[in-house]
């Protein structure tokens, strides 16, 4: 994962720390976190980088900060444009639109020709989330709490069919090994499942991490024609779905477009809105029992050292 960029914006009102941006966000990324911090509408933003300061091209939205050669410890320098008519040179009107589209793109919540807005559907906590919420949005978004031993059988054949792939090295563990613990309805999903499934559903699955704020695609590489969301709170995934603007919770689309990039932000919108209100289970701290001998731990570094010495792989979560 990217280091997060140490990055201020200099305004009339004073310094400003920008968070959750690392180099490969793009300007649209910025314009929103700068937004944000300034509460200066997006369309009148003009934004300075280096020094002396020289305005940015907000015109490209999916240009990456890497691009721009901006660094950790950068300052930013920000104005307010006070008329978004007229202009004194001819590319400011350019620039202006450039961010008058982040901000009609993040702040509007734009949703696939404004059907809907995206949302979080919320399923279970019984250690089968993963597999609950991957086959809702790969079938009507309907929850189905029977679907995760059918999703746990398929994964198992899968690794077993193939011991080549699907290593000790891979897995963590013997091949037969994992068979028999994916198949205990205690076992936790995580991110080699995801993998699996994505390439069974030929689907790339988008996980939106409200820790991080940072979406984790599995199966990008494979140029999948379609995409589907799970949000991820650090314990819990729920699946994400478009509904209905009316309020009625009806749903209107849970697989989009692999290059619909409306969508994408919007998912990338519940994140960090999750983050910055600590909607989010820090595993550092979060309190597990181990189901087989019930012993309590403090985090997942301490569950991972009682599984070294004692050959125990199942765990839960625990409220002390």
């Amino acid at each position: 994962m990217a280091a997060a960029l140490r990055l201020r914006c200099q305004t009339k009102a004073g310094l400003k720390s920008l968070e959750g941006l690392e180099p490969n966000s793009t300007i649209a990324d910025l314009v929103l976190a700068i937004s944000k911090a300034t509460a200066i509408p997006s369309a009148r933003l003009k934004i300075k980088v280096g020094f002396p300061p020289k305005a940015i091209d907000t015109t490209d939205i999916h240009r990456s900060l890497t691009d721009l050669q901006v660094r950790s410890g950068d300052k930013i320098t920000v104005d307010e444009e006070t008329s978004i008519s007229g202009g004194d040179s001819p590319s400011q009107p350019q620039a202006r639109v450039g961010a008058a589209e982040a901000d009609r793109l993040l702040q509007q919540q734009l949703a696939t020709g404004l059907k809907g807005v995206l949302q979080r559907k919320v399923v279970p906590a019984d250690n089968s989330c993963l597999f609950t919420s991957i086959h809702a949005v790969m079938t009507d978004g309907s929850i189905s709490l029977e679907s995760a031993g059918e999703l746990r059988q398929l994964i198992a054949g899968v690794v077993s069919s193939d011991p080549e792939t699907y290593s000790e090295g891979y897995l963590g563990r013997p091949n037969q090994d994992y068979v028999m613990w994916i198949m205990n309805t205690d076992s936790w999903g995580g991110g080699i499942e995801v993998a699996i499934l994505s390439n069974y559903y030929e689907t790339e699955i988008a996980v939106v991490d409200c820790q991080s704020a940072r979406i984790d695609r599995f199966g990008e590489d494979k140029n999948f024609p379609k995409r589907v969301f799970l949000l991820y709170d650090g314990v819990h995934y729920d699946p994400l779905v478009l509904e209905a603007p009316d309020g009625s919770g009806a749903i209107l689309e849970l697989r989009f477009s692999s290059t619909d990039d409306t969508v994408m932000l919007q998912a990338m919108d519940i994140a960090r809105e999750a983050q910055s209100s600590g909607q989010f289970t820090n595993m550092a701290e979060f309190a597990l029992r181990c189901l087989v001998c019930r012993a309590p731990f403090k985090g997942q570094s301490e569950a991972q050292q009682h599984a070294l010495k004692t050959g125990h792989d199942r765990y839960g979560e625990y409220r002390p």
